[in-house]
């Protein structure tokens, strides 16, 4: 008896690759960069506690 189990994953190419992690990347960028300049003062002092709880420098 030959049993096949197929889990439908294709492996992606090297270009693909970089398109999905650049887009990530300008994602987070935008979600990052957008809160701490936000008008609303709850949304920029939301992301400036996160970033100092992440450790990341911000002034």
């Amino acid at each position: 008896m030959n049993t096949t189990v197929s889990t439908g994953l294709q492996s992606l190419s090297i270009s693909q690759r970089l398109v999905a992690g650049s887009l990530a990347l300008a994602l987070g960028l935008v979600l990052l960069v957008g809160t701490g300049f936000a008008g609303d003062y709850r949304l920029h002092n939301g992301a400036h506690d996160t970033r100092h709880a992440m450790g990341f420098p911000c002034h």
